[in-house]
Order: C-alpha cells, then structure tokens, then sequence
C-alpha cells in the first residue's frame, strides 16, 4: 500500500470514530469485499439487497475514510466530466446520456443510502454545482459546454460577475455555469456513516487495517490472507481503483495520477463577516486543469477548501519536497481569491490516488471465475465508484435485477506507452496546460 501525504483533512475534522478491529481469524463467507471506498461499500450494501441472507465480509488495508474516499473534494457529478477534454464534454452525445442516466442512479443510490442510514443533512446535500470561470477564456470554456448541455437537453443558468460574487464574497471569478444535478458531500461523513450502517445489517463484516497479502484460486472459491487473518469465500470484487494492478491485473493499462488539496482552519466569527456571501458552495473550473474550489459550513466550522496541481507517478507516492511546494502554491491561489482573508492559514494539505484510463473506460467485469473488478473510476472517484461497485456486486450475484440499465460492456483499458515516455508525456501535457489555464488555476 503506498504511502499517503498528509491527512485526510474531511476525517480529521470530524469527531474521533474508533476504528473496527483487523481480521485476526479465519472466516467462511460467501463474498469478500477488499476496499472500503464508494465502490466496495455501495458493492457491499447491492449485494446485501440482493441477497439478504449472504455472508459478506469487506476488508480495508487501512482506516475507513482515511484512504482516497475521504481525499477527494466532495463532488458527487451527474453531468459529463471529461477530465481530458477543454470543457468536460464526452466524446458523443450517446455516451454522455448513458453516463449521466448511470451516475443519475449512483446518486439516487446515495441518498437513499444517507436516509436508510440516518446521516447527518451535511454528509449528502444536492445543491448543484458551478464551473466557475476567473478569465475570457474560462467564459468561453462555460459558453461551449453549455452548448453541449443544450444538445443534451440538461439544465442550466449562466451567472454573471455579480452573481458570483454575492454567493462567494470574492471579486475573482467573471462568471459561472450552474447545474442542479450534482450532490455535494462531506465524504468521509458519508463513508464513515456508509459503513456504520451497513455493520447494523445481519451477515456483513468489515475489517481495518487489514491489507490482502494474497489471492489464491481453489476448489471452493478463493482462499485470502491477511497479516492476521483469512478468508475462504466463494466470490471476491476487487474495489481498490488503481492498487488493482498490484493484484496482477491490468498491468500498465492505468494511469496513476496524484491530486492535491488543502483545507483553511476554522475561520471565526469576523472572518466569516468579512468575507461574506453564503456558507455552502462548490466550483469546479471552467478548464479542467484549473482550480476546484469549496466553501462547506459544520461539523468542523467553517471552511475553504483548493484543489490544483496533478502529477502522473506510477509509485503513487509524493515526497515531502513536493509537499511543501504544493502548500505554497495552494495558498498563493486561496489568497489570490480571498484577498480579505489574508491572515488565514492552512491547516492540511494532502495529497489523493486517481485513476485514470487512455480510452475513459473503467476496469470492471469478470476477471476470473468469482472474481470481479469495480475499478477505474476516471477521476469521479464518488459517482463512477458507486456504480463500479452496483455493477461489480449484480455482476458476482449474478442479478437479472440492475439499477444500471444503460450500462455496455466496455473494451478493456487502452495500453500505456512505455515508460519513460508515459512520465515524461503525462506530466509535460498537465504541466503545459496548468500553465495555459492562467487565472483559473
């Protein structure tokens, strides 16, 4: 498991939870999930629906909730968002319904999930998001994909200056393209109370600190091994994103990205006066190698969160010279933002895996006998992860029953080029478009 930078700021400001204890024996159980994220909790939760008297037992390497599912900033997207594109729109329109109608599910999953589960109001709010535009550009960015939505048939409201900043209390920002669709999570709220709610149903268990060590075909389904413990199941789904290749699967088809975030301390009472408009937003840039910005209100006060820069490394892991670069970078785009909030600091910065695939598609099906892959979730860790982890589960159940009609068998993930051409071509490519992003990064 490669090493992660910083906290996961979105646990760490959230009560302490004592963590469930790492499997220390062995257990029977008809399916296993290994990782507890969107795709291996939603995987557990379908497969409890399915089949109510199943035995399932889902592992996680570490914590709930201080892995890449409480990294991430919270953007539960309906909507196209094609991180490689200039304007998030997809390659056709066709595709674009197929994936809006399934992330559309995965989120009417969620909330449903919120409410069975009794979560608190900030765990899930759908409230839409804006893709906020700091330049002409930006503008021009918003102005095409808003013709893309209007092909679509979607819903939309262009915002002027005016209008952003009111909601914001900053001067920044030139306009933005609103849509309704998007849920807005706190998202280790969401997945600590995923989790706790599925440990109240009969017949589910998950483990922490638990990292498979080895997967091992028999004739009675699988044999897996902790460091402590292990499992005989009949049927295991894989919902590890990226870390899939360290099972032996997908070699040098996925492309590793890490993104980083930092998150303000509590601002207090003046500061919150000072900067004024209101207490809960999200903006995603209007290019996609801008600047994800937040402003959440609750449990852990009152807050800011940035999100910019990506490097593409296959080790997954970031040095500490690096962090601290990222730091300052991070400021510098908060205080260029928040100009009147110039004597506010930051309190975490962390960094968080992606995964991407050449083609756009996810690493999802059937790998082997009772063995299936939920991963791949191409920068929509949240929404796509949810419906990796549907479909893994109605896949391994071997459901007529789907809450993903649209999906369609995809190819595999494309090939990478070899490396050092993969490093040198990724991360050229996302350095050179930071760089023409200007103000929006």
């Amino acid at each position: 498991m490669p090493p992660e930078a910083g906290p996961a700021a979105w646990n760490s400001i959230l009560p302490a939870r004592i963590p469930n204890p790492a499997l220390s024996e062995h257990l029977d159980a008809d399916y296993l999930v290994i990782g507890a994220g969107f795709a291996g909790l939603a995987a557990a939760r379908r497969l409890t629906q399915l089949q109510l008297d199943a035995r399932v037992v889902v592992l996680e390497g570490r914590e709930v909730a201080t892995g890449p599912a409480g990294r991430n900033s919270g953007f539960m997207i309906d909507l196209p968002h094609e991180l490689t594109s200039d304007d998030y729109a997809g390659e056709s329109a066709e595709n674009d319904r197929r994936q809006t109608a399934m992330n559309r599910a995965a989120i009417e999953f969620a909330k449903t999930t919120a409410v069975d589960f009794a979560m608190p109001k900030e765990a899930l709010i759908v409230s839409g998001k804006i893709n906020a535009a700091a330049t002409a550009k930006g503008l021009k960015h918003n102005a095409d994909y808003a013709e893309h939505l209007s092909r679509l048939g979607e819903a939309f409201k262009l915002l002027g200056a005016s209008e952003m900043q009111a909601l914001t209390g900053s001067e920044y920002y030139q306009g933005g393209l609103w849509t309704p669709g998007t849920a807005m999570l706190q998202p280790a709220l969401y997945i600590r109370g995923l989790a706790d709610g599925l440990q109240q149903q009969d017949g589910i268990k998950l483990y922490e600190q638990s990292p498979v060590i080895s997967l091992d075909k028999n004739t009675s389904g699988w044999f897996v091994k902790t460091p402590t413990g292990s499992l005989q199941v009949g049927k295991v789904i894989i919902a590890v994103n990226g870390l899939i290749e360290h099972f032996g699967f997908y070699s040098r088809r996925l492309m590793h990205l890490v993104l980083y975030a930092s998150m303000t301390r509590a601002l207090t009472a003046a500061e919150i006066e000072k900067l004024g408009g209101e207490t809960r937003w999200g903006f995603t840039p209007a290019d996609p190698l801008g600047t994800t910005v937040r402003r959440i209100s609750g449990t852990g006060g009152d807050r800011i969160i940035i999100r910019n820069c990506a490097t593409y490394d296959p080790s997954m892991t970031s040095s500490n010279g690096r962090m601290r670069s990222i730091a300052q970078t991070h400021s510098d785009s908060f205080k260029a933002r928040f100009p009147m909030l110039g004597d506010v600091e930051m309190e975490h910065c962390w960094d968080g895996r992606l995964c991407l695939s050449l083609n756009n598609v996810f690493a999802l099906g059937k790998l082997d006998e009772g063995l299936y892959s939920a991963c791949c979730q191409n920068g929509l860790g949240t929404a796509k992860g949810t419906v990796s982890g549907i479909i893994a589960a109605e896949q391994a159940a071997g459901s007529t029953e789907t809450l993903m009609p649209e999906y369609q068998p995809e190819a595999l993930p494309k090939k990478l080029p070899p490396e050092p051409l993969m490093w040198l071509g990724a991360n050229s490519v996302m350095k050179w478009k930071e760089f023409r992003a200007g103000k929006e990064f």
